[in-house]
């Protein structure tokens, strides 16, 4: 069939509808960055950094900055359904798009699980008449219904619940600022003003504690270079990436940074419901400040975000099973287009985890799970090194042969080197640490485990012809 014939690896995702249009993937790059850790796991950021967690935001922030800058140079001169994962395959070596391809799809897929059960819970415990699996299963249903349908469907979902997300962060900092400037009327006296910014020491637990910070930040971060995926299906992909990778900043600086600073200020350190996950940074705050029902408002807003993050997700995973599929590194079913123009077969195929996680939660044995989300710990760091590795090597080539690139990273290659030090370092310290051993161990195994299953690929490859007609059909860097 025409729509499956095995082309250059720069013209995969013509196979996929160009049916998202500007608004979609503007919304769709915002509610990359906002997922709901921001609402949620931010509060253990905050009782283990302090208020320096504001400086954990910002650091990590800036380090996304510069990885969509350079993810953003190679799109904008080759976009790609597969994008980093096409860009290592081609800068690196074949082994390095092969296993942060897989790395990726299991850590999405993964949190599809957590991010279903999360959901299912919230529901139940509004309308406990049906368990917490029973929901999970119907938003599993909802969501990959969604999916299977042209991509428009899944466009302008995710507008409606990007916008949700960003009225309410808007709303936060609206009341929070207020509040610090005491204008705000309610709420307890102490939750006012700037005092609990510098009252415990701003950096109480040390710079290190910043430094391991640093992954539970990554960990809310990943998730923005969705875009670079999504606008391989819209009509003017280069312009979408470089509005996307140019708004970046004030959506990091607003949403994440202001949010932290103004938790950071009104509420203490090590308010123990900080680390408690069925409060959320957002439920404390406004709690503290006398709003009304805060935590059903919270609530809410996390049920339409974890759902927004699980359409994200399986939209993502499915995307990058079917670029991997065309590459010859994954099963060919992955890369069928169903009638509606949707890779079915790999948006069914990326629930196999969420529906695990439906199997241990009706079995009461979910915290089993949180062994495989371990593996999910380090993984966007991972990817953001590779990014970076790919980015380097793909400019020098270009460079080399004279070639035009209308996008740029920043003081090439100087400040390319400066961010692959700065990951490494801070998987480093992470061990050394040890406050994030396992999540490092694991996800490092985990990576190894994919490498070890690519040779073998490679070796009795499922997509023989597909990965010669490639091989002979790659374009030069």
């Amino acid at each position: 069939m025409a729509a499956h014939q095995h082309g250059s690896e720069a013209n995969l995702s013509q196979n996929l509808k160009h049916g998202l249009q500007s608004r979609h993937l503007t919304m769709i790059s915002i509610a990359g960055v906002i997922g709901g850790s921001l609402f949620i796991g931010s509060g253990n950021v905050i009782y283990s950094a302090g208020p320096a967690a504001v400086l954990a935001y910002a650091l990590g922030g800036l380090l996304v900055l510069f990885i969509m800058r350079m993810l953003g140079e190679m799109a904008v001169q080759n976009p790609d359904s597969g994008s980093f994962s096409t860009y290592a395959d081609r800068a690196i070596g074949r082994w390095a798009g092969f296993t942060i391809g897989w790395l990726y799809w299991c850590s999405w897929a993964l949190l599809m699980g957590w991010e279903a059960y999360v959901a299912g819970k919230i529901l139940n415990n509004w309308f406990p008449f049906i368990p917490i699996w029973g929901y999970m299963l119907l938003v599993i249903g909802s969501l990959v219904w969604i999916n299977l349908q042209n991509v428009k469907n899944y466009g302008e979902f995710e507008f409606w619940f990007a916008l949700i997300k960003v009225i309410a962060i808007v709303i936060f900092l609206v009341i929070g600022s207020l509040a610090i400037m005491h204008l705000w009327p309610w709420g307890e006296g102490s939750a006012a003003g700037v005092g609990n910014l510098t009252a415990q020491g701003f950096m109480p637990n040390g710079f290190s504690s910043v430094i391991t910070a640093l992954l539970g930040v990554m960990f809310a971060y990943i998730g923005a270079e969705i875009v670079t995926v999504a606008a391989a299906e819209s009509k003017n992909p280069s312009k979408e990436i470089r509005k996307a990778s140019n708004s970046i900043v004030w959506r990091i600086m607003l949403f994440y940074v202001g949010s932290m600073l103004i938790t950071v200020c009104l509420i203490p350190y090590n308010n123990p419901l900080l680390k408690d996950p069925t409060w959320g940074t957002y439920s404390v705050t406004l709690s503290a400040l006398g709003v009304p029902e805060a935590r059903h408002i919270v609530s809410f807003v996390v049920l339409t975000s974890v759902c927004s993050c699980f359409n994200s997700a399986l939209y993502t995973c499915s995307r990058m099973l079917f670029s991997l599929s065309k590459r010859g590194d994954a099963p060919k079913s992955f890369g069928y287009l169903n009638k509606k123009g949707s890779p079915g077969i790999g948006v069914i195929a990326s629930c196999l985890f969420a529906l695990f996680a439906t199997f241990l939660t009706a079995t009461e044995s979910m915290n089993v799970y949180d062994i495989f989300m371990l593996a999910t710990g380090t993984a966007a760091l991972y990817v953001y090194l590779t990014i970076a590795f790919s980015q380097l090597r793909m400019r020098k080539k270009l460079e080399a042969e004279g070639a035009k690139i209308d996008f740029k990273m920043w003081l090439f290659p100087w400040l390319t080197y400066l961010v692959i030090f700065a990951i490494i370092g801070s998987i480093i310290t992470m061990l050394i640490e040890g406050t994030y051993f396992k999540e490092v161990t694991y996800t490092s195994l985990l990576a190894l485990f994919i490498v070890a299953v690519g040779f073998l690929v490679q070796k009795f490859n499922w997509g023989k012809n597909a990965q010669s007609e490639m091989i002979q059909e790659k374009p030069s860097l």
